[in-house]
């Protein structure tokens, strides 16, 4: 059974961790790879997503029951195509046992209690996390050459 956690500003290492690793940014690799989060930038991100973050933003780490950080949870408003947009990502050595899953689950759940109705997410055409949103129950919105647009109506 997972666990939600709302990370402290000493947890950012977690965050820092994963997204410097090359497996677990594998997935990434239309939009570079793995991403930079330098400790300079730790507290103007802390104060948007976790202090400042009104009802446009929610972020998570995902715990194990031994209390171990497996990845993160997320979902914000884009302004760009208007829509809440979701963010699963679990650690490699973590992925294939059913955490993604779970994790998504509990997204989606944090969502409603937060009355969100729906959220989509885009991901690289070739990622295989399209078939984990669309076996929790996502669906194909739209697709190009680049991305697949799924979405989720919540009830």
């Amino acid at each position: 059974m997972l666990k939600l956690h709302k990370p402290q500003f000493n947890d950012l290492w977690f965050r820092q961790q994963m997204l410097s690793d090359e497996e677990t940014m594998s997935y990434n690799h239309s939009w570079d790879g793995t991403i930079s989060f330098p400790e300079e930038v730790w507290n103007d991100w802390y104060n948007y997503w976790l202090v400042n973050n009104g009802d446009l933003r929610y972020y998570r780490y995902v715990k194990n029951e031994e209390g171990l950080f497996l990845g993160e949870i997320a979902y914000h408003y884009d302004d760009e195509i208007h829509h809440m947009i979701a963010n699963v990502l679990i650690l490699s050595r973590f992925r294939g046992k059913g955490y993604g899953g779970q994790a998504l689950d509990l997204l989606c759940d944090a969502a409603m209690e937060h009355g969100v109705t729906v959220l989509y997410d885009d991901i690289a055409a070739d990622n295989p996390a399209i078939q984990l949103f669309l076996t929790h129950g996502f669906t194909l919105d739209h697709r190009t050459d680049q991305k697949v647009y799924l979405k989720k109506e919540l009830s």
